[in-house]
């Protein structure tokens, strides 16, 4: 993610956010079966960590966990997890061949420019080791848009993000679908996708 405007809602309302998910995060099914996919000690990376719940959930759970967001204050609450190291990074700074055994990027790349998607999902498949397991979640959708609070959004149908994964390498697998209301108090459905690498 690179879109200032959105880094800077992250930051001052990153404390509301944190209420708003890590419950539902620590408890995620998803979270529970990503963890399960992972080998024992497992390097992992949290893509787009927010306050880092769900990285906290994987270091509990014996993985050796990555946690990186764009938005410093999101970076700052994340580290304070125990077991979890956190940096600030765009999904521009990802790299690496063969580094994780696991990538979760839970809701963080639906802020990525239509054009860049495909980059970062190459970058991504790369740096996933081969039997690797990968979780992506995104709003559904067409087209790009703006949240009521300024953030920046990018809309993808099942199809299309099936074809994306496919294109960069990865295997898609299980697949659940939902709803959820999102930090702007507007309820959207989503895809959460899990793959190999």
């Amino acid at each position: 993610m690179s879109d200032p405007e959105t880094i800077r809602i992250y930051d001052q309302r990153a404390a509301d956010y944190a209420e708003m998910t890590d419950q539902y995060n620590i408890a995620d099914p998803r979270l529970a079966a990503f963890i399960a996919a992972c080998p024992k000690g497992g390097r992992v990376l949290d893509l787009g960590c927010g306050p880092g719940a769900a990285a906290a959930r994987m270091a509990e759970a014996g993985l050796v966990v990555e946690a990186v967001d764009a938005s410093a204050a999101m970076v700052a609450m994340a580290a304070r997890h125990p077991g979890v190291t956190a940096r600030q990074a765009t999904f521009d700074d990802i790299a690496g061949d063969a580094t994780y055994d696991g990538i979760w990027a839970n809701f963080s790349l639906l802020h990525a420019p239509r054009p860049d998607f495909p980059r970062h999902l190459a970058a991504l498949h790369r740096a996933l080791k081969p039997v690797g397991v990968f979780l992506i979640g995104l709003k559904l959708g067409k087209g790009a848009a703006r949240d009521s609070i300024g953030r920046h959004y990018t809309y993808f149908s099942e199809d299309e993000l099936m074809d994306h994964l496919r294109t960069a390498g990865f295997a898609p697998g299980d697949v659940k679908h939902g709803a959820s209301e999102g930090l702007d108090g507007t309820t959207a459905p989503w895809i959460s996708v899990l793959a190999h690498g």
